[in-house]
């Protein structure tokens, strides 16, 4: 017999707004698709309407709402209780796998299938709106934002990266509790007065506090991991998710770091050598990727994270040059940083993914961006050629000078050789005198540090 757990399944709403094409609509829905799909739904259909706004009370207007109830179940109206509400709102955030409701829907094709137990708005909508949706439908109503802090809730695996969602996350379902069905009684002894609803948004207030105290002493380590690495050759990979970072990075680097066609596949920075190791060693970091709408709490507690890309000496911004909305990802990328004060940051503009652009596209393409570097990170020889221009980089920035080291400090000799190029070696009475070329800033820290007193 199959046991094979059930897939939870999901229907789409997307309202098209007048400053919205066709194309951009269109996009915006397959990526709220591939979203729901990470989350290990099944996305079953799609009701969209053009409106002028979503501020009104059921999102969605009165026909396409009836529309959408018919394929849920439900009875189509804001106001109706006929269909008892499943959870409180914490507990979307749960494993749906394994509820069925019972009355069929008919697919397309005429087969009879499970009626969707969700309904995923492509807007962040407010609590309101989320229970009126659900009294019309009878389905479990998440909105965008919703989506994407579930999803990060799941592929967060560092310490400080499980601290910042489960924050982003309390923040999104405070305003979203509700007292239960049952009623919400009044607690006694301690707190007495308090509803169950005041309780639980009592312990949500302490528990943010709880963990913003936690996530300051992780972010204080490694501030000073950052700190010990300020004079090394940094470089950070950014951009939209899915673009490719994680793979460039692996190419880049020869690093084990997980490669995988899902939205938000790594959450965690991760920081590797340049292969093969250059003198001085360059630094590369492969970051949180963004995304259209992405919540501003989100945005806020990935600021450690992304300080990596405002430290950085040199951003790499990476676009799936294969996607015809990479403009607007694009746009989106640089607008998450000038958020956190990085625009200033020299950057490089990578057109990834060009294996997939047909030739005619290409000349668009580099038309449109003269200065991009088109690349493949699948391409050893395109790898090589970033490497090349990575290294061009750093190298026109270098200067060449003259260092003594005193014969009685001879122990530093592998901290000057790990900050800057050994061009040549000579001695004298003072000591060994090497001829060096580095980073500005580096040459004058390694000679304060030489320096005898």
């Amino acid at each position: 017999m199959d046991t094979k757990p059930t897939v939870p399944r999901a229907i789409l709403v997307g309202i098209q707004l007048p400053n919205v094409d066709d194309l951009e609509h269109a996009a915006s829905l397959e990526e709220l698709s591939r979203l729901v799909k990470t989350l290990g739904y099944e996305v079953v259909g799609t009701v969209s309407q053009k409106r002028d706004g979503i501020g009104d009370g059921t999102v969605l207007g009165k026909g396409r709402l009836e529309e959408l109830a018919a394929i849920t179940g439900g009875t189509g109206v804001a106001g109706s209780r006929a269909i008892p509400r499943k959870s409180k709102a914490r507990e979307r955030f749960a494993d749906a796998g394994g509820k069925n409701p019972s009355a069929p829907w008919i697919e397309p094709d005429g087969e009879a299938q499970p009626k969707p137990e969700f309904v995923i708005v492509d807007h962040e909508i407010s609590p309101s709106q989320i229970r009126n949706l659900e009294r019309a439908t009878g389905a479990q109503v998440l909105d965008r934002t919703g989506v994407i802090v579930e999803i990060f809730n799941r592929h967060a695996h560092s310490r400080e990266a499980k601290l910042q969602v489960e924050m982003a996350r309390l923040k999104y379902v405070s305003p979203r509790l509700r007292e239960s069905s049952a009623g919400g009684g009044r607690q006694q002894g301690s707190g007495a007065g308090e509803s169950d609803l005041d309780l639980e948004r009592r312990k949500i207030r302490d528990r943010l506090a709880e963990l913003k105290d936690q996530l300051d002493n992780v972010q204080r380590d490694n501030d000073q991991r950052r700190f010990a690495r300020r004079d090394q050759l940094r470089v950070a990979l950014v951009g939209y998710t899915n673009a490719g970072k994680s793979s460039l990075m692996r190419a880049l680097t020869g690093s084990e770091v997980l490669v995988a066609d899902k939205l938000f596949a790594t959450l965690d920075t991760t920081v590797r050598a340049l292969q093969p190791e250059t003198t001085p060693r360059i630094l590369v970091s492969d970051t949180v990727g963004f995304i259209k709408n992405l919540p501003h709490d989100l945005v806020a507690s990935f600021g450690s994270t992304l300080a990596e890309a405002l430290e950085a000496s040199l951003l790499l911004f990476v676009v799936d040059a294969s996607d015809p909305t990479y403009e607007s990802q694009l746009e989106v990328s640089r607008n998450v940083l000038r958020e956190i004060g990085a625009e200033s940051v020299p950057s490089r503009l990578l057109l990834n993914k060009i294996d997939r652009v047909n030739e005619g596209d290409r000349i668009g393409l580099r038309a449109t961006h003269p200065d991009a570097i088109p690349l493949s990170a699948k391409s050893p020889e395109d790898v090589a050629a970033l490497r090349q221009s990575i290294i061009a980089f750093f190298d026109d920035a270098m200067v060449e000078d003259r260092l003594v080291l005193p014969y009685a400090k001879q122990g530093l000799l592998g901290d000057v050789y790990e900050n800057v190029r050994v061009l040549s070696e000579d001695y004298d009475t003072a000591g060994r005198i090497m001829t060096v070329r580095g980073l500005p800033g580096v040459i004058a820290r390694l000679r304060k540090t030489l320096a005898v007193p």
